[in-house]
């Protein structure tokens, strides 16, 4: 057995972790001798070659079943997506960590830089930096948020407006928010102009143009949106502006790391079941047909999702992208997340049956 206080022998064992118990236990003091016996004198630590085919081989042997050719594959798929799960649940926890959204007296004094001399007629504000039609997501909309009006949870703003008719052309005023912001320390990004037909009248016989002007701007951690209508609706507003914060600097370092220990995860996990399910298991087929459902229906959103997504962004300005979620499809796709998690934990249920060699070897012992 080789010298546990040889350091290069403790580092020899810390990298064969990566191996399954049982392997390490039959044959982990036979593996270190050999490494120790083809090392040169006087080295410490392992090559990197040797760690790095240590690790990959260690990886392998706990999926199991070496004959197989696609296991690999299924297992990189399974960690891949349970990686950006977690990636995206982390960065969804790691939003907590901003400010809260503007109150009432920071909405109203934004407002009246914009637009000088004006009080706004209404002020909303949020609890929530996510929000289910713009309220915090409860138990009671999970049905809907389930069946298919996921896309409703979306990054909440506070928003002030004022009614009426336009003082001003709306190139005007414009001109003066543009000019006013840059006043007062916010940073433009640009601003766009979407023109399309209204009424005239309630008859709609004669089509007028109607413009909507945005202006985007950041100062901060803030985000501010102003939009004007050129002919807005009575009693509708003629200018708006919407508050948001910018994304926190944890959530990038949080979905990374979530997302390493979720693929980790997802690929112990699926090699847990994988050696657990090696022939003669009496649930073996059924868990492989199980964990291909949970596979295609969690992946299957992500690749509608992503395509739509990326449109969405290069058809228009963002001060900031969609939050990952958002990209996997979530939760406008709850529901077959939700239904692939079923499978996976009915199929990892049916894993932990005893194989049938394991029956007879007890029922031998017992004759």
């Amino acid at each position: 057995m080789a010298s546990t206080g040889d350091p290069l022998a403790r580092r020899y064992r810390r990298l064969l972790c990566c191996y399954p118990r049982a392997y390490r236990q039959e044959r982990g003091d036979e593996l270190v001798a050999l490494l120790l016996d083809t090392a040169p004198p006087g080295r410490t630590r392992p090559r990197l070659r040797e760690a790095v085919d240590l690790i990959r081989n260690g990886m392998r042997c706990r999926l199991g079943r070496p004959a197989s050719r696609t296991l690999v594959a299924w297992a990189m798929l399974a960690a891949i997506v349970c990686g950006l799960f977690s990636a995206a649940l982390s960065a969804r926890v790691a939003w907590e960590t901003a400010r809260p959204l503007p109150g009432r007296a920071e909405t109203g004094a934004i407002f009246r830089t914009v637009l000088p001399d004006r009080e706004p007629d209404e002020i909303d504000t949020s609890p929530t930096f996510f929000g289910y039609y713009t309220q915090p997501l409860d138990l009671q909309a999970l049905d809907n948020l389930l069946l298919g009006d996921g896309g409703e949870y979306q990054q909440t703003a506070t928003s002030a407006w004022a009614a009426g008719p336009p003082p001003a052309p709306p190139e005007q005023t414009v001109a003066v928010a543009q000019r006013r912001l840059r006043e007062s320390g916010w940073h433009l990004d640009g601003v766009t102009v979407q023109a399309s037909d209204g009424c005239a009248d309630k008859f709609c016989a004669i089509f007028v143009p109607v413009t909507y002007s945005t202006v985007e701007a950041r100062r901060g951690d803030t985000l501010l949106s102003v939009s004007v209508n050129s002919r807005p609706e009575p009693e509708s507003p003629y200018l708006s502006i919407n508050l948001r914060r910018t994304t926190p600097p944890l959530v990038l370092p949080a979905a990374i790391g979530g997302g390493l220990l979720g693929a980790l995860a997802g690929w112990l996990v699926l090699g847990w079941a994988s050696r657990r399910t090696e022939a003669p298991h009496p649930a073996r087929a059924v868990v492989k047909v199980l964990f291909g459902a949970t596979l295609l229906l969690w992946w299957l959103p992500i690749l509608v999702a992503v395509p739509s997504v990326a449109s969405h962004h290069r058809a228009e300005p963002h001060p900031q992208w969609h939050p990952l979620w958002e990209w996997l499809g979530q939760p406008t796709f709850s529901l077959f997340f939700l239904v692939g998690s079923v499978s996976a934990l009915l199929g990892l249920a049916l894993a932990t049956l005893p194989r049938r060699d394991a029956d007879r070897v007890s029922t031998l012992a017992s004759g």
